[in-house]
């Protein structure tokens, strides 16, 4: 019995001398707690729309400021003509567009008036709750509007279009998203399981004691992996288009570009994190709890950024796959030019070059 207890004893110094391990599995919990407490929300509040207003009433004034005044909804912007439409969705500034027919109130005097609700279907989950926020209100309005003395037969018909998605098929979502994963995946995971097992074998002196510069051996890792990256991307894009019809209606040239620096900032991911990891679970664990599980929850994959509380909003800024999300939905689903994702692009470069020149001052040319 002593010596078992010794043997437990051994085992919990043992554990603890490894802070990163440690750390991990005292702080994942908690971390999960918190993310999937607020990044998991169906409910939506502060949507970006914009409001198309033919007959600019009475009437539809009071219709805009029940929609706004609900919490759920953000105007943003007041749209002036169809070709402006196109450039709001486009652009991403909105969420939704409300479009009020000309002489509304003098129509729904009459007995009806249409109302049309238009969606950026790029996600089809939240345009589908927004569209039926925006019903709900309207045909709330034109309860209270009947009450008021009114015929019982005035109707106002809203009209739902979904742009980008039509059909509201969740896997025009889910192939960007899952892009994004396989490539976090394959660049930054397995490139830092794959380095912290050579530094556990010991086969890494072989590279410390060869006259290759720390550059070098930095570049000839990364290939393969950037090679086998690429493959994947093109693979998904292929089978998505062959077996579920996902469209790709942007430039491939933007598409491969994009693409490329994407994966060489999670390449750097990776070789930063093989650089704090002393052994192949600590790089496991890290990866997978500190980099795959945000991923998932916090760059728009799966739940929308703007459900979040504003805290978690701004964590989602400095997770790389947040920007290569909006880039990928831009050239896939709405066939965009790089005119319309440089910023996008900007902050990917940057994130870049920050974390290779980081991978590179942490890559030690000796053993410690």
């Amino acid at each position: 019995m002593k010596a078992f207890k010794e043997f437990v004893r051994k085992e919990i110094y043992h554990i603890s001398r490894d802070y990163r391990t440690l750390f991990v599995l005292l702080g994942m919990p908690i971390a999960q707690l918190i993310i999937f407490g607020f990044a998991i929300r169906t409910e939506i509040s502060e949507a970006d729309i914009g409001i198309f207003d033919k007959s600019k009433d009475h009437v539809t004034q009071k219709i805009i400021d029940k929609i706004v005044s609900s919490g759920h909804f953000k105007l943003t912007e007041y749209i002036e003509s169809p070709e402006d439409m196109e450039k709001s969705f486009r652009a991403g500034k909105v969420k939704q567009i409300i479009v009020f027919e000309e002489n509304f109130a003098h129509k729904l005097g009459r007995g009806s008036a249409q109302v049309q609700i238009i969606n950026d279907a790029s996600d089809p989950n939240v345009a589908k709750i927004l569209n039926m926020y925006a019903s709900t209100i309207i045909l709330d309005f034109l309860k209270g509007f009947n009450q008021n003395g009114m015929a019982g037969n005035i109707v106002i018909a809203p009209q739902p279009r979904m742009m980008y998605n039509p059909e509201m098929r969740s896997v025009y979502m889910f192939v960007p998203g899952l892009i994004v994963l396989i490539l976090m995946l394959v660049s930054a995971l397995m490139t830092s399981v794959a380095i912290t097992k050579e530094k556990e074998k010991g086969t890494l002196e072989v590279l410390l004691v060869s006259p290759l510069r720390p550059q070098t051996i930095i570049i000839g890792k990364v290939i393969p992996y950037l090679l086998l990256s690429l493959f994947n991307a093109a693979t998904v894009l292929v089978l998505s288009r062959a077996i579920f019809g996902v469209p790709f209606k942007g430039s491939m040239l933007d598409f491969a570009i994009v693409t490329v620096i994407f994966i060489l900032v999670a390449l750097g991911i990776g070789i930063v994190i093989s650089t704090i990891s002393k052994t192949q679970q600590t790089a496991l664990m890290i990866s997978l709890a500190g980099l795959l599980m945000p991923t998932v929850l916090l760059s728009g994959f799966i739940f929308p950024i703007e459900n979040m509380p504003w805290a978690l909003q701004l964590f989602s800024k400095v997770i790389p796959a947040t920007w290569y999300l909006i880039i990928l939905k831009a050239i896939m689903l709405k066939g965009l030019s790089f005119g319309y994702f440089w910023q996008e692009t900007l902050v990917l470069i940057g994130f870049m070059i920050f974390l290779l020149t980081v991978a590179n001052k942490k890559f030690k040319v000796r053993l410690e």
